[in-house]
């Protein structure tokens, strides 16, 4: 029964992969393309906020305010050099019913107060790097975000894949409440 169950949710995952390429629209405007590249993916997305551009960059450098999102379960610095920033994150999470826990060091570089760029420097993935950029557009902020993942795991890749584009969905899109929230609380240090 259980294996049967099992094989179920295995085939309604694969029919919703049947497209390389997903997207979303919602109030933040979020966008989510996830493209699989043999072992690894390529993740793009995009989401606006109504925040000033400096709120934004306030925003993402608050590596320690990760927490509130959900399946972060630890986020916290452990190193602050100029413009780089080490953070060290537990991820908790359920991919299908297995539960994971990821642990990962990530070295930021805040290069300006638009572009941040990231890289796992020691963790659990093969591979987790990328960026993050932010742009005024209309009366908000565009966050973008870019990344390659290549997660080390004995789940199925077309399983991960239904994974990513699904918790990163709910990440986004918590993210961009958390801020909006955080902006209506006054908690970004900007005018």
């Amino acid at each position: 029964m259980l294996n049967k169950l099992f094989f179920s949710l295995l085939f309604v995952s694969c029919q919703a992969l049947l497209n390389p390429v997903y997207a979303i629209s919602n109030t933040f405007d979020l966008h989510l393309q996830v493209y699989p590249n043999e072992d690894q993916f390529q993740i793009i997305a995009d989401y606006k906020v109504a925040l000033s551009p400096c709120q934004a960059s306030a925003y993402l450098k608050d590596y320690e305010g990760a927490r509130s999102l959900p399946g972060i379960k630890e986020s916290k610095i452990i190193s602050r050099s100029g413009n780089q920033v080490k953070v060290e994150r537990v991820v908790e999470d359920r991919i299908m019913l297995i539960p994971i826990t990821m642990r990962s060091v990530v070295q930021y570089k805040e290069l300006s107060e638009q572009i941040i760029d990231f890289e796992q420097i020691s963790g659990d993935a093969k591979l987790y790097k990328g960026s993050w950029r932010i742009e005024p557009e209309g009366e908000g902020t565009r966050f973008q975000f870019r990344a390659n993942v290549e997660i080390s795991s004995i789940v199925p890749q077309i399983v991960v894949e239904y994974f990513i584009k699904n918790q990163m969905t709910k990440r986004f899109e918590a993210m961009a409440e958390n801020a909006t929230q955080r902006l209506a609380q006054k908690q970004l240090g900007c005018k």
